[in-house]
């Protein structure tokens, strides 16, 4: 078909969250900051901050986890192993304190 392009939109147009070089949804994000209702009024910094900080939070999780595995001579990652290595790390316990990896049974203090 002559005059279409295989994309919608505009030709130079890409969304926010590949411009950003980020994983998470951005938009999703944002959808999200607004009907929790947890401010009046919404940055369009905000989705983008809080995006990069959970993608970094994620893959410091998976790297420490990843370390964890080949401490214990292991090949894939399983939730024990996320927690083992959320909880061994010298500033994620505060963060993790009142989650819960799921199959992992709660550490008592």
């Amino acid at each position: 078909m002559p005059g279409k392009r295989g994309r919608r939109g505009s030709p130079g147009r890409c969304s926010c969250t590949p411009r950003a070089e980020l994983s998470f949804s951005m938009s999703h994000m944002e959808r999200l900051l607004r009907e929790g209702h947890y401010a009046q009024r919404l940055s369009s910094s905000a989705p983008v901050y809080l995006v990069a900080i959970i993608q970094y939070l994620t893959a410091r999780v998976l790297e420490l986890a990843g370390h964890e595995a080949q401490n214990n001579g292991r090949r894939r990652l399983t939730p024990e192993l996320m927690d083992m290595a959320a909880r061994s790390n010298a500033l994620l316990p505060d963060l993790f304190r009142t989650s819960t990896i799921s199959q992992v049974a709660p550490v008592q203090h």
